[in-house]
């Protein structure tokens, strides 16, 4: 066992999920040379630059990195000369204070500069150079920052990360620590960053028992929001929900009896029987509702945001296709004037069913118009809208995300007239502050119709913001592709509603000549019809098939593609043109390493850039939000550009495009976990997107993902050019499994029986009362 003493002198890679660290260390007998530094690798949470540490560890021997002290055991302390001290404050711990400023605190003070910043902060008025505003932030963070670092001495045991500590600050001050000593499992649903497995560490060391109530309440609830997230299933069956629990927590299903009901009673989970006998349900236990029933006749276990979201959205979907109409109404001889003007005067000849959809949009209240690429959904919207136009109707039109909005608009046609679409966040008002929607049924939108394109992205809870928004004698025209991916959220909305065939549809199937010479159209469409594409080069073709057995080489030749031959063959851009979509994050054609790949291949600027965890950030990086932060105003799968790197505030600015215009989004580098490198991303995260060239690498290591429906939504991201890397068996995999991973959902179900009418008063009354 080896023993150091000595500084951190800079820090080679940080994990930020499991604290690992590989660091340079100056050991205190080596201060005039500094080029002799140690390096030291192990779990290291919470350290900085310029800290002193003491280290207990074993030396071995790394091929990279050569002789390093592999660290079992440490204790920080705070620097103490001037060089230590300069570093520490330079490292951007402290926002506010970067090198410059750093440099004029330590060289009026010296040694006796973070006593002084401890104790007499009111002092830093002597240093010429710092501007009231400068020092009221520095002694703002520093005293946010000591009350940080006492949390993270307390947190630290339990390994949660400095930057994490951060944002349990934020949330609650100074008063964390004691609500974390009451219930930890607070942090998991308040605290973005710490799910419910840490919380579940901190507590158990805390000595809170492994059966208590609050532990396996807050257990299901994680239960049921992880298989929302990750599968995006709106409930789970209780013999799932017990098991999963079960296997979870490590307490036997029939324990769990007592938190379920607990759960109940608070309004967090809703038990429901799955044929809707709500009575049954209001006297029901795990007990009584046996797990060796059959999945179909087991209850339904709810957590209480998709119960009410996918009960209110049956029940006001019914409200709203019940009343009336009050659009002008138009004769069967006004329809004929007015596509034969459409094709006079636009050039605009709609087929039978195009005219069929603008028809039952215009006199049905709330209807679904879906069909693949190329179909000419966007004619029909086109023509639409030019008849509400011209009856002096209030449109508005929207989409899930800000590239979906910009889209619209383009393919509307409605660009600087005063109609460009939104984000349904925008148009519902949505205020970051409160995590509310200014327009709800208090408050409801003023549009008389409200045209919703790329609907299959949008997900149960964002529909029942919309309905409950939606004025009762407005018209809802829904616009998706079905064959696509389903939202990224939990439910799988459209799919459900053409399930209930409770809402009028229209389906587009007829691929217009213009599309029919487009292989990427044609090919996507045998693609959903089950057929192989043809895999043959054809000249001037905007769809290609490269087959490359090895996933290395593959990779060789994604990165030449990009770089070389697709800009310098078809003028396209590496940066802006391009985007690659892979079926998942690992391998060789994952996302994670082709990123990598592609950063360094294609972003040279290294000498701004910023380590976070293990990635790094450049200046001209392409990147891409990973959650919804609604203080930002920027959501999953929003896409940007990083413009500038301040170390000296110790903050990111990334341009989004938004359908209103260019977005700046200010980043602290703690929010770094919040963004990833977009060279590369899923095709689950490309919904909604189109992009001038799509690559897409397919490989038999993808064979779990490997479905119908994700390699259509991938093809059909490529509006010029589209190529395909990989196996051809991996394709024909991808063809083959026309398999859609189900999602437990109840939506069809639910309107089935609200029109047939077959509801009972109990559950219409309990129902009214709720939404």
């Amino acid at each position: 066992m080896a023993t150091l003493e000595g500084s951190v002198e800079n820090i080679v890679f940080r994990n930020e999920d499991n604290h690992y660290m590989v660091a340079r260390f100056r050991l205190n007998s080596n201060k005039l040379f500094r080029d002799d530094l140690t390096t030291i690798v192990g779990v290291l949470p919470g350290v900085h630059v310029g800290e002193l540490l003491s280290l207990e560890g074993e030396w071995e021997h790394d091929p990279r990195y050569g002789r390093q002290l592999r660290v079992t055991n440490f204790t920080q302390r705070l620097p103490s000369s001037p060089e230590g001290i300069l570093r520490y404050l330079s490292s951007g711990l402290v926002k506010g204070i970067g090198p410059k400023k750093a440099g004029l605190i330590v060289d009026h003070f010296g040694e006796q500069t973070l006593a002084i910043l401890e104790q007499q902060p009111e002092r830093l008025g002597e240093v010429k150079g710092l501007s009231l505003r400068d020092r009221n932030q520095i002694i703002h963070t520093w005293l946010e920052q000591s009350e940080i670092k006492e949390l993270h001495l307390f947190l630290q045991s339990h390994e949660v990360s400095i930057n994490l500590a951060t944002r349990v600050y934020k949330q609650y001050g100074r008063e964390a620590i004691q609500v974390i000593r009451e219930n930890p499992y607070q942090l998991s649903e308040d605290v973005y960053g710490i799910g419910f497995r840490t919380a579940d560490e901190i507590a158990l060391k805390l000595g809170l028992p492994a059966d208590s109530v609050a532990r396996l309440a807050s257990g299901l609830k994680y239960v049921l929001a992880q298989a929302a997230n990750e599968d995006g299933h709106c409930f789970l069956t209780e013999r799932d929900l017990l098991l999963r629990a079960s296997d979870e927590l490590r307490i036997a299903p029939e324990t769990l009896d007592q938190a379920l009901q607990a759960s109940r009673d608070d309004k967090n989970l809703f038990l429901e029987p799955a044929h809707q006998d709500l009575q049954a349900a209001k006297h029901s236990t795990i007990h009584e509702s046996l797990l060796e029933e059959s999945p179909a006749s087991q209850a339904h276990v709810y957590y209480a945001p998709f119960w009410y979201a996918e009960n209110g959205s049956a029940r006001l979907l019914k409200f709203q296709m019940q009343a009336p109409s009050h659009l002008p109404p138009v004769s069967q001889q006004l329809w004929e004037n007015v596509f034969q003007l459409l094709l006079q005067r636009r050039n605009m000849l709609l087929t039978d069913t195009q005219r069929q959809a603008v028809q039952q949009a215009y006199t049905q209240k709330v209807s679904i118009l879906t069909g693949g690429p190329g179909t000419g959904k966007s004619t029909s919207m086109r023509a639409l809208l030019m008849l509400l136009r011209n009856r002096k109707v209030d449109v508005a039109l929207a989409a899930p995300t800000g590239r979906a909005a910009k889209r619209l608009s383009e393919a509307t046609g409605t660009q600087g007239t005063g109609l460009e679409a939104k984000t349904l966040h925008r148009l519902l008002e949505y205020t970051p502050h409160d995590n509310s929607y200014q327009r709800n049924e208090d408050h409801p939108l003023p549009h008389q119709f409200v045209i919703v394109d790329e609907f299959s992205m949008v997900d149960i809870l964002l529909f029942y913001h919309l309905l409950k928004a939606l004025p009762r004698n407005a018209h809802l025209l829904l616009v998706g592709d079905a064959d696509q991916l389903p939202s990224v959220g939990p439910g799988n909305v459209l799919r459900d509603l053409l399930k209930s065939e409770a809402i009028p549809v229209v389906r587009l199937t007829e691929l217009f000549r213009q599309a029919q010479q487009s292989q990427i159209i044609v090919s996507a469409h045998q693609i959903n019809n089950g057929q192989i594409p043809s895999l043959k080069v054809e000249p001037h073709s905007d769809f290609f098939f490269m087959h490359e057995e090895d996933p290395v080489r593959g990779q060789h030749l994604l990165i030449d593609l990009v770089k070389r031959r697709l800009p310098a063959r078809y003028n396209f851009h590496s940066l802006t043109d391009i985007q690659v979509l892979s079926p998942m994050y690992k391998g060789a054609m994952g996302v994670t390493l082709l990123n990598e790949k592609l950063q360094e291949s294609l972003n040279l600027n290294t000498h701004v850039q910023v380590e976070w965890g293990d990635r790094v950030f450049r200046i001209g990086d392409k990147v891409m939000q990973t959650r919804n932060d609604y203080d930002k105003g920027v959501f999953n799968g929003d896409v940007g550009w990083i413009r500038a790197i301040d170390k000296e505030n110790s903050t990111v600015k990334v341009e989004f495009v938004e359908e209103a215009g260019p977005l700046f989004v200010s980043y602290a580098f703690h929010e770094l976990d919040e963004v990833v490198l977009a060279y590369a991303v899923t095709v689950h995260k490309s919904q909604g997107s189109e992009y001038p060239v799509v690559i897409l690498p397919l490989y038999r290591e993808h064979r779990m993902l490997l479905q119908r429906n994700l390699l259509y939504t991938a093809i059909t991201r490529a509006k010029r050019f589209c190529v395909i890397i990989g196996q051809p068996q991996a394709l024909e995999m991808a063809v083959r499994n026309d398999r859609v991973a189900l999602r437990n959902t109840a939506l069809a179900e639910r309107l089935e029986h609200l029109f047939r009418g077959t509801h009972n008063d109990l559950f219409n009354s309990e129902l009214d009362s709720r939404i």
